[in-house]
Order: C-alpha cells, then structure tokens, then sequence
C-alpha cells in the first residue's frame, strides 16, 4: 500500500472542511492554512496556549502543538497535530486536545473560537 504524501492528506482535510467552510469564516481561514507550504507551517508551545488564554477557552493551532511550558487551567485546543509531551500537559490540566477532525464535529461554525499561531 503507498503511502500518503503530506499534501494528499491535506487536500483530503481542505475537501472535509469545504461544507463548513460555505459559512463560517473561521473555517476559510483554515483552509487556507492547510494549504500554505509544509515549511511555513506553524508551532505553538503549551506556555503560549496559556499565556494567551484564561480557563475555559477554545483556541485552535493551525499547525502543530508542542509541549514546551505549563499550562495552569483547563483550555480546548484543538490542532492539526500534538506532541505526545502537549497532549499530556493540557489533559492533566483539565483540558482537552482535540484533533482538526473532532474538532470540527463540535465546533462546526467557529464561533468564539480563537485562532493561535
């Protein structure tokens, strides 16, 4: 079986996202950074989570979540990928990590949900 290449997988994710995307604004903006170029794709760090964010929030990282840092209170992010070390932090924090998949069955319109990165 090949494998998938980077970009095929995320063209298949732009395809899943194109009927939420038809009316939120939140979710053009990320396809538009599905479609930016692997190089520039963006990391963010678990103390940025928390230094932008205060308990109960919902944050998205249009790239991947590292696990430098603490984080105190219980946030939702969701992202296109973890750190195993981030996934941890921000669960025993009392918060959720969610994959861009879970993450648009909850949240299908974007609203107060805050981009990060």
């Amino acid at each position: 079986m090949p494998r998938n290449r980077p970009s095929q997988l995320r063209l298949r994710l732009v395809r899943k996202i194109r009927p939420y995307a038809k009316e939120s604004r939140f979710w053009r903006r990320i396809t538009e950074e599905l479609r930016r170029s692997i190089r520039s794709k963006r990391e963010v760090n678990v103390y940025k989570i928390s230094r932008l964010t205060k308990a109960g929030d919902v944050v998205f990282v249009p790239g991947k979540v590292l696990g430098t840092g603490f984080i105190s209170h219980p946030v939702t992010v969701g992202a296109f990928s973890f750190s195993k070390q981030a996934y941890n932090k921000i669960t025993r924090a009392g918060g959720e990590a969610l994959l861009l998949e879970e993450f648009m069955q909850r949240y299908p319109k974007g609203s107060n949900v805050r981009i990060i990165g």
